[in-house]
């Protein structure tokens, strides 16, 4: 065997490939389309890198086939809704967003609390909160309890 010379490397076989070679005619194998099917806008010259991805030819683009109904109102305040009734798993006393998080009643003290007057009240609470509903405030004093809004 000979020794390991520089200019007697080479690859291994199989592992190197011939460029193909586009648009030289039918002696390239490649046929007269030169890989690019038949007719339609990607087949001609300057029209692949010119069609847009939601670009669909003569069909009725998406957008304008979706119905349009409706009105998003962009300045929509979100919530975190409590009812009274999960109150009951406080201790009687002031109540908080930063209360009802350890007590797992809401998700997040980012997001403003609105108490909901669903439910039933037997002690006095003192609750703050960012909003209340009519009922919710009425049910509360009713306990001997009061709202300050935050």
């Amino acid at each position: 065997m000979s020794p390991l010379e520089l200019s007697r490397l080479s690859p291994p076989a199989g592992s190197k490939k011939n460029r193909k070679r586009v648009g030289r005619g039918p002696g390239s194998g490649m046929d007269a389309t030169s890989t690019r099917g038949h007719k339609g806008q990607k087949a001609r010259s300057g029209g692949k890198g010119n069609v847009k991805n939601w670009s669909e030819g003569g069909q009725m683009p998406l957008q304008r086939r979706i119905p349009k109904r409706g009105f998003t109102n962009i300045f929509r305040e979100e919530f975190q809704v409590v009812n009274i009734d999960s109150l009951k798993k406080c201790r009687p006393g002031e109540v908080t967003p930063e209360t009802l998080r350890q007590q797992g009643i809401i998700k997040s003290t980012r997001l403003p609390v609105k108490v909901l007057g669903m439910g039933k009240l037997e002690a006095a609470y003192h609750v703050k909160a960012a909003a209340f509903s009519k009922s919710a405030i009425e049910k509360i004093q009713a306990a001997g309890g009061n709202t300050e809004v935050i």
